[in-house]
């Protein structure tokens, strides 16, 4: 039989999703931001994995807000889910796509952010912020400290023989460094905890996310500029116009920490990137029922994004293509099958298996001791 919209769920998380995950697909496929399609790929570049990151953590929330009474078996859950959503990421890059896969970062960050599940919305809030300002501060001085670089290779199953290696590329050094990157599912958990049904709620969401994403950029201008940050990191590199960064920031400067661009992990980084995010969640949830009606094939491709990620990163493992075509092949293709999945079989797959996974290793915490 066919399955009708879930009224559980709530269609603009799955739209904001849809965004993030058509944001990364934009990224990955677009040749730069002077080709065509270069102010997509210029919007996303970077905010489009933030908002996947800050919806994980929402995501969390939402999961975990009504297990307080079995706590021990929601964080086995959690856990579990991270450590699949690693390997398969760890798997993805053994296809040899072309993509930066950020999925083992993604569920080692699950891991990290274990501690503060059930937290309350203030102090989560409080905590995501000083995160998101603090973490980058610890990389530098920890990276500079020991002479760490960045890491271009990206971890793959062989990697396991090497915990070292593993857990210095995916908490310091990667393109998707946890140190910084938990900071994302710390918001996410804070706003888990509103009510997001509720206009008031979704417009302090937006309100937020435009101070904060407008706050951080203006901190940048200022301190690159009148400051002098731009001249003294020119006078050491050259030219910044263009400057791509992979993860992480070098450490011959401080002043390093201060620019904004898309994947430095520095603070004015992280917090404009978690202002966009809340801007576009906001904003998806406050859409009325009359336009999300005529959305429900964005909404599919959003509550599947496991599974169209995966789909769409294998998918580049066969191709060097690189142009809007090819962009517009996999949205709409990824909606198309996103959507009648879910009208007949609901979950997404992908979804489906490893939430059934996790789920069944939290219950073994709660199945009662037979006695005699």
């Amino acid at each position: 039989m066919l399955r009708g919209p879930d009224p559980q769920r709530l269609v603009g998380i799955d739209l904001a999703r849809a965004v993030a995950v058509v944001g990364m697909m934009a990224v990955h496929v677009l040749p730069g931001p002077d080709g065509p399609g270069g102010t997509l790929h210029a919007l996303a570049h970077g905010r489009a994995s933030g908002l996947f990151a800050v919806l994980a953590g929402l995501s969390l929330g939402l999961a975990t807000r009504r297990s307080a009474d079995r706590r021990a078996a929601a964080r086995t859950s959690v856990a579990v889910r991270g450590l699949l959503i690693a390997l398969l990421g760890l798997l993805l890059v053994e296809s040899g796509s072309r993509v930066a896969v950020i999925l083992p970062y993604y569920g080692v960050a699950f891991v990290v952010v274990l501690p503060f599940l059930w937290w309350p919305a203030r102090r989560l809030a409080v905590l995501a912020g000083c995160w998101l300002a603090l973490a980058p501060l610890v990389s530098f001085a920890v990276r500079d400290a020991l002479g760490l670089e960045a890491q271009y290779d990206q971890p793959t199953l062989p990697w396991l023989a090497r915990p070292g290696d593993l857990l210095e590329a995916l908490a310091l050094t990667g393109y998707y460094p946890v140190v910084g990157w938990a900071g994302y599912l710390l918001l996410g958990l804070a706003v888990a905890k509103l009510d997001l049904t509720g206009t008031a709620a979704c417009v302090r969401v937006l309100g937020a996310g435009l101070l904060l994403a407008a706050g951080a950029w203006a901190a940048s201008a200022l301190l690159l500029g009148p400051a002098g940050g731009r001249a003294a990191l020119e006078r050491l590199h050259g030219p910044l116009d263009g400057l791509d960064l992979y993860g992480s920031v070098p450490t011959d400067s401080r002043w390093w920490l201060t620019v904004l661009v898309p994947h430095s992990g520095t603070p004015f980084d992280l917090l404009h990137t978690a202002g966009t995010a809340l801007v576009v969640l906001g904003a998806a949830c406050l859409l009325p029922g009359t336009v999300t009606r005529f959305l429900y094939p964005v909404a599919a491709l959003g509550g599947m994004p496991l599974t169209i990620y995966t789909a769409h990163v294998l998918a580049l493992a066969g191709t060097d293509d690189t142009s809007l075509t090819l962009l517009a092949f996999h949205v709409l293709l990824g909606a198309a099958f996103a959507t009648l999945w879910r009208l007949t079989l609901g979950r997404g797959p992908l979804e489906l298996l490893v939430g059934r996974v996790a789920d069944g290793a939290g219950r073994l915490l709660t199945r009662p001791t037979l006695t005699s």
